[in-house]
C-alpha cells in the first residue's frame, strides 16, 4: 500500500542518516592517517580551501592540513574504491612519488631547531605590528615606529643567509595571511632585497619601515570587506584600492622619512602606467615604493589564496618573467629574481610531469627554467620545454 511504501521510504532515509553519522568522525589533525576520506572540505579559520570534500588523505595533505594549523578534520573511515585513492593511482614508472622520498625540503624547515625558533619570534613580532599599527590608527596615539623597526631588524638578524630568511617565511604559513602577517613579510623581503642593492644601513632602515608600513591604511578599511574570501564586487575593489591613499594620509604629518610615505602611497604604482592610485610611470615612481612593491607581490604570491595554494618560488618567477618585468624598474625586479633563484640552486625538485630532478645551472635569460639533472643522469634545458616546468621544491 502507500502506507508501506512511505513508511519504508522514512526508514531507509532513517538508516542512510544513522549509517552516515556513523561512518563519519572529527579527528584532531594528529590522528590522522592515510587512507581516511574526508567527509567535507578542510578549510582554514579564513576560508581558505585546503582540501576537498572526499578526497584520500596522503602524507603529503595531512602535512599540509598540519601546516595550516587546522584543529580537527571530518573524515570517514569507510574506505573509497582503490582507483580513488591518491596512493594507488597508477603512474608512470618514470615518476618518482615524492611520498616514497625521503622528508619533503619544507618538512625538514619546519622540523628544524633554527624553524621553531623563528616561529616563536615571528609570532611575538606580529603582536607587536597589531599594537603599533592599531594604537596608531584606532586609538590614534602616536606610531611607535622605532619599536616596529627594532624588532624587524632583530627577526631579520635571526637568519644566517638569505636561503634562511626565505625559508622561514615560505613556511610561516600556518599564520593567518593578516595585514600584520604580509607587513612584516614585505618589510623583511625588502631589506633583504635593499641588501642586494647594497643600500648603507641608514638607507636600509628606511626601506625596512617603508615595507612595514606600506600597507598601514588597510587598517582604514571594513574588516568585512578586507578579509572577505571571495571576489570583491566593484565597490568593494574601489574601496580596497583607496589604501595607499588611506595610509598616506595617516602619515603625512608625522616626523617620518619622505621615502616611507611614498612608498606607502605608491606601492602598487607600476613602471608602464598600469598601477594605482595615480598611474604614475616609472620615472615618477620613489625608488624605496618600487623596491617594496616587488616584494608586496612576491609575498602575495607565495602566500595562499582561497583559489589556491602557495606558489612555488620558481612559479612566482615564472610569473614575473611572463607579464612582469615590465611592470618593475628593471634593475631591482631583476636583481631580485636572480638572487632569490640562486638561492635554491642545486635544491631538489618536482616537475608538473610528476620526475624528479635537482637545479645544476640557472639561465640567466629565463631565471624560471633552469638546467636541471633527472634522476637517471640525463639534463633537460627547460628554456626549451615550453610544457616542462617545476612545481615544487622538494
Amino acid at each position: 500500500s502507500e502506507m508501506c511504501i512511505r513508511d519504508s521510504l522514512y526508514y531507509f532515509i532513517i538508516k542512510c542518516i544513522d549509517w552516515g553519522m556513523q561512518m563519519t568522525k572529527y579527528y584532531p589533525t594528529d590522528e590522522l592517517v592515510p587512507g581516511m576520506v574526508t567527509a567535507g572540505e578542510v578549510r582554514t579559520k579564513g576560508g581558505q580551501l585546503i582540501v576537498e570534500n572526499g578526497v584520500s588523505l596522503t602524507d603529503r595533505l595531512i602535512s599540509r592540513i598540519k601546516f595550516y594549523a587546522i584543529p580537527q578534520v571530518s573524515v570517514t573511515e569507510d574506505p573509497i574504491p582503490a582507483t580513488k585513492k591518491e596512493e594507488q593511482v597508477e603512474v608512470p614508472s618514470h615518476v618518482v612519488k615524492p611520498e616514497a622520498q625521503a622528508p619533503s625540503y619544507s618538512q625538514k624547515v619546519v622540523c628544524s631547531k633554527e624553524f621553531q625558533n623563528f616561529q616563536i619570534s615571528y609570532s611575538r613580532v606580529i603582536a607587536t605590528y597589531r599594537t603599533v599599527l592599531e594604537d596608531c590608527v584606532i586609538y590614534h596615539k602616536s606610531l611607535n615606529y622605532e619599536q616596529l623597526l627594532s624588532d624587524t631588524k632583530e627577526l631579520y638578524y635571526s637568519c644566517k643567509t638569505s636561503l634562511e630568511l626565505f625559508d622561514m617565511l615560505h613556511n610561516m604559513r600556518s599564520v593567518e595571511d593578516s595585514v600584520y602577517a604580509h607587513s612584516l613579510n614585505v618589510s623583511l623581503i625588502s631589506r633583504r632585497l635593499g641588501r642586494w642593492l647594497k643600500f648603507s644601513p641608514e638607507e636600509l632602515d628606511t626601506l625596512t619601515l617603508a615595507g612595514a608600513l606600506h600597507d598601514i591604511g588597510k587598517l582604514k578599511i571594513p574588516a568585512e570587506v578586507l578579509n572577505k574570501p571571495g571576489k570583491y564586487t566593484d565597490e568593494e575593489f574601489a574601496l580596497v584600492k583607496q589604501h595607499p591613499k588611506f595610509g598616506y594620509d595617516i602619515l603625512k604629518s608625522l616626523p617620518l622619512d619622505s621615502h616611507v610615505k611614498k612608498a606607502v602611497l605608491c606601492h602598487h604604482e607600476r613602471s608602464d602606467g598600469s598601477g594605482y592610485p595615480t598611474g604614475l610611470s616609472q620615472s615618477d615612481i620613489d625608488e624605496y615604493a618600487a623596491i617594496v612593491s616587488i616584494a608586496d607581490v612576491y609575498d602575495a604570491m607565495t602566500a595562499a589564496r582561497s583559489y589556491r595554494a602557495p606558489l612555488c618560488v620558481f612559479q612566482v618567477i615564472n610569473n614575473f618573467e611572463h607579464d612582469g618585468l615590465s611592470k618593475y624598474n628593471p634593475k631591482f625586479i631583476l636583481t631580485f629574481l636572480s638572487h632569490v633563484a640562486s638561492t635554491y640552486q642545486n635544491n631538489r625538485v618536482l616537475l608538473n610531469d610528476g620526475r624528479v630532478a635537482n637545479i645544476v645551472m640557472l639561465n640567466k635569460n629565463r631565471l624560471s627554467k633552469p638546467i636541471i639533472q633527472l634522476m637517471d643522469g640525463s639534463c633537460i634545458d627547460l628554456s626549451t620545454q615550453p610544457d616542462l616546468h617545476i612545481q615544487s621544491v622538494l
